[in-house]
C-alpha cells in the first residue's frame, strides 16, 4: 500500500496491544490507556476470555477506562468512518466512542455476535473507546474494526507472542470475527513456536492447521491462501556452562508440511527458509545485524527486509498472472 496508496481501503482489524503492559502494537498506530487492564492471550493453556480472531483481550474493570486509539504513519489514507468495536460484558456493560469531539453510544449493537458499531458523520484518524465499567463491572475488548467507505485493499494483522497454531483453535469466536472481514486472502505464517515444542508431530501440526483453513474456507470458499514456512532458527541444548545453540532441524520438517498444505488446499508457499538461505543460514543474518542473539527472531532490520522480500514476491505473483 506505501507503493501504490490510492489503493489503500480501511484499515480494518486491529487489537490495542499496549494497553496492557509489556505488549507493542503496529508501527501506523499508538494506543493511551491510564487504567489499568487485565490481559488475556490464547497461549494460555485455558484461556479465561472468550477470545476471537484476534486471540488476545483486554478487561477493563471496577471504573471507566478509555483506550485511546492515534494515527501514527501518514504515508497511507487510513482514515475511517465507521468503528466497531467486539467485545462482550457479563453486566451488561455498552462501550462508547469519543470521535471528533463527540461522546456517543453504538448505532447498533449485535450481543450476540458481540459487535458495537459506530458510524460517525465525517472521517477521522483517531478515536478513544470509553469502556464505563462501575464497581464490580467488567467489559472484555477483543478486538477493533476500523472501516470506510472506500473501495480498495484492507489489510488485516493479527499476532500474539508465543503462539502456535493450537492455540488459535481455543479462541471460540474465531469464525464470527472472521464472517465479519470474509477475507479474499490469507497469510499463514504460524509455525515456529510449533517447531519449537520437543514433542513437535507434523501429523498434528498439519491437522491443526487444516482445522484453521476450513474455518477461513467457511465463511468465503474462495479464499486464496498463501502459507510462509518457517524461517531458519537455533534451540539451546545441554545444561549449564555446556549449553549451546543447535541448529532446529524441525524446520525443515515443518517446512515439508507447508508443502503438504498447499498441495491439499489449493494453496501456495513463500519458502522463507529457502530465500533465508537454508539450514544454517541465520546466523548469517544474525551476523549481518538482521536477527537477534537469541537466533530465532529477527531485528527491526530483519522484519523488515523479511516483509519487502514477501511483499516483491507477492506482487510480482500478482502481476505475473
Amino acid at each position: 500500500l506505501h507503493r501504490h496508496p490510492s489503493l489503500a481501503g480501511p484499515r480494518g482489524m486491529i487489537f490495542p496491544y499496549s494497553a496492557a503492559a509489556r505488549c507493542n502494537n503496529p508501527a501506523d498506530y499508538r494506543v493511551h490507556c491510564a487504567e489499568k487492564v487485565e490481559l488475556c492471550r490464547n497461549v494460555h493453556p485455558e484461556p479465561e476470555a472468550e477470545l476471537g480472531l484476534c486471540g488476545i483481550a483486554v478487561t477493563a474493570h471496577d471504573s471507566t477506562t478509555t483506550i485511546a486509539l492515534v494515527r501514527n504513519e501518514f504515508d497511507v489514507d487510513f482514515t475511517l468512518s465507521r468503528i466497531i468495536v467486539l467485545g462482550y460484558s457479563p453486566d451488561g456493560v455498552v462501550p462508547l466512542l469519543a470521535a471528533d469531539g463527540c461522546l456517543m453510544p453504538p448505532h447498533s449493537s449485535d450481543t450476540g455476535r458481540r459487535r458495537f458499531t459506530f458510524t460517525l458523520a465525517r472521517s477521522v484518524d483517531s478515536l478513544a473507546i470509553v469502556l464505563p465499567c462501575d464497581s464490580a463491572q467488567r467489559f472484555t475488548l477483543t478486538g477493533v474494526y476500523l472501516d470506510n467507505d472506500r473501495s480498495g485493499i484492507s489489510y488485516h494483522a493479527i499476532g500474539v507472542n508465543g503462539a502456535a497454531v493450537k492455540d488459535y483453535l481455543k479462541c471460540p469466536y474465531l469464525t464470527h470475527d472472521l464472517e465479519l472481514l470474509r477475507p479474499d486472502m490469507v497469510v499463514f505464517g504460524i509455525g515456529i513456536n510449533d517447531a519449537a515444542a520437543p514433542d513437535f508431530d507434523t501429523a498434528v501440526f498439519r491437522a491443526e492447521y487444516r482445522q484453521l483453513v476450513d474455518a477461513v474456507r467457511s465463511v468465503n470458499p474462495q479464499c486464496a491462501i498463501v502459507y510462509i514456512t518457517n524461517n531458519d532458527s537455533y534451540r539451546r541444548v545441554g545444561h549449564g556452562r555446556k549449553q549451546r545453540y543447535a541448529a532446529n532441524r524441525k524446520g525443515e520438517e515443518a517446512r515439508d508440511v507447508f508443502y503438504r498444505l498447499a498441495a491439499e488446499t489449493d494453496g501456495v508457499v513463500w519458502d522463507q527458509f529457502e530465500v533465508m538461505g537454508g539450514l544454517h543460514s541465520m546466523l548469517k543474518w544474525q551476523q549481518a545485524g538482521l536477527a537477534q542473539r537469541d537466533k530465532v527472531h529477527f531485528t527491526r532490520a530483519g522484519y523488515q527486509l523479511v516483509g519487502d522480500l514477501f511483499s516483491d514476491a507477492l506482487i510480482q505473483a500478482i502481476e505475473k498472472d
